[in-house]
């Protein structure tokens, strides 16, 4: 468990999580993507992850093994803890509390982490609405923004963490209020996925790469 693993383990197996959970395929090109290291460098580490039984590899897919779960749903645990704490608690932006949260998951102690549920009241998602592994989330009804037509209401449910790991995405979602929970309208779609949403009583456009991602209930409130 954390604090047992080499913190680059710990990095490793949380990635393969987070892309596996986002639908992304978990090849070495795309953990090489998230984690910002050379082919060669993730190709070394999935070695050594497999000989410590942490992951398998078929046809190219990496997967983790039980015992690579459970490291990278602790791992996940404590950092999506450490997020809501930092933004809900602390008041750090969320590109702030994502950085912060990527030191604190890896030094985060069984009782710190059981004290910060405590006072947090249990929380089942992080300030993205990325579920926290072993809450009582239950999974909405949600679909990407981008397939939504002009004049659909919908309500912001998630933010995957592929965008997260998207230069400025974070602060522009935070700036622009499309957070989880808050409530809006498209006011255009084109064809290549950009759309333009009204929320909290702005114009908003919406990359085409972000409104695939994010993940949207509706309708919203009138």
């Amino acid at each position: 468990m954390p604090g047992e693993w080499h913190p680059a383990f710990e990095e490793y197996c949380e990635a393969i999580f987070e892309l596996d959970e986002d639908d992304v395929e978990v090849i070495q090109a795309r953990i090489a993507e998230r984690i910002g290291v050379s082919r060669p460098a993730v190709s070394e580490m999935i070695r050594k992850l497999d000989a410590e039984g942490l992951v398998t590899t078929v046809r190219g897919r990496i997967r983790l093994s039980r015992q690579g779960r459970e490291l990278a749903e602790l791992v996940v645990r404590r950092h999506r803890l450490a997020e809501r704490f930092l933004t809900d608690i602390l008041g750090l932006s969320w590109a702030d509390a994502h950085r912060e949260a990527g030191k604190w998951e890896h030094i985060m102690s069984a009782a710190v982490e059981e004290a910060m549920n405590r006072v947090l009241g249990e929380p089942t998602t992080c300030p993205h609405g990325n579920p926290i592994p072993g809450s009582e989330y239950v999974a909405p009804d949600a679909r990407p923004l981008s397939e939504l037509a002009a004049g659909s209401r919908f309500t912001v449910s998630r933010i995957p963490e592929e965008l997260e790991f998207a230069p400025g995405v974070l602060d522009f979602l935070e700036r622009s209020a499309l957070t989880p929970g808050r409530a809006g309208r498209v006011t255009d779609a084109a064809n290549d996925g950009t759309v333009t949403v009204e929320i909290e009583g702005r114009a908003v456009g919406v990359t085409s790469f972000a409104s695939e991602r994010i993940l949207v209930t509706g309708p919203g409130p009138s």
